[in-house]
């Protein structure tokens, strides 16, 4: 994502959906999508995890203190840690970070296919990766049949069903442990209803707003060894090979030829 032009269309979605994000619509649906991953992020552990998404952090309950937050240009970065850069050149070494988490990107990102290769490429071989989608199928999923709301978020850009991205993620050599459903709600309603939303959740129906599939890089017979992650203070240069303080250059990516159908 070198070229000027993705760029500044990746930093106005980024506005667009910080703006989304902060709603009553997009507060309720980040608060029960944080309550079905709290329990997930509980059970975690490690030195280092990175959420890439536009929304409020949601891994605060964590026990992996240690959370970088992406952003695309130094100006929308909310900490002098964020990391800068494009998504689909993230400047972290290979398979160094326990909890990598894409939030609502691969929906509306130019090159899906490229994001989900570099989350799982910095992804270490016993961390977790989550993935965060809209439901085709759940209540806000059907609605994007209203005239004039396909322009908009959260109902632009291309909503996959998590069978779909389980087959992504074959392709980059993970495999889907678990999907959990959220964000339950009556036509007309926000997900703020907590009896419908435990009652969702107990019986894990696949009609809520949002999925989460949680998946892990499949076992392999030979390991390598992965780069470690050492942190001094601040995120420097050193530290995470091509990254990163905020603004700082990244270098032009080696593109890859490969794509997922």
């Amino acid at each position: 994502m070198s070229n000027p032009h993705e760029a500044l269309a990746l930093a106005r979605l980024y506005r667009e959906g910080r703006r989304y994000w902060s709603t009553d619509d997009g507060q309720a649906h980040w608060r029960a999508e944080r309550a079905c991953l709290g329990p997930i992020c509980e059970s975690l552990h490690g030195g280092h995890s990175l959420e890439l998404g536009m929304g409020p952090s949601l891994t605060d309950m964590s026990p992996i203190r240690h959370n970088i937050r992406w952003a695309p240009t130094a100006e929308l970065s909310e900490h002098a840690s964020s990391l800068v850069c494009p998504l689909d050149a993230l400047a972290l070494p290979d398979e160094c970070l326990h909890l990598v988490i894409v939030h609502h990107l691969l929906e509306v990102v130019a090159e899906p296919h490229r994001l989900l290769q570099e989350a799982a490429r910095v992804t270490a071989d016993d961390g977790c990766l989550i993935v965060l989608g809209w439901m085709p199928l759940g209540i806000t999923g059907l609605s994007r049949l209203s005239p004039g709301r396909r322009n908009r978020l959260p109902w632009r850009g291309h909503w996959r069903t998590p069978g779909k991205l389980g087959d992504w993620l074959a392709f980059v050599d993970f495999r889907v442990e678990r999907v959990d459903y959220c964000g339950f709600h009556l036509p007309g309603s926000l997900p703020n209803n907590a009896a419908l939303e435990t009652l969702g959740r107990r019986h894990n129906v696949p009609l809520g707003d949002s999925y989460i599939i949680r998946a892990r890089r499949r076992s392999r017979l030979a390991q390598s060894q992965r780069p470690r992650l050492r942190l001094q203070g601040t995120l420097g240069g050193g530290a995470l090979g091509h990254a990163t303080r905020v603004g700082s250059p990244t270098p032009e990516p080696s593109r890859r030829t490969t794509e997922v159908e």
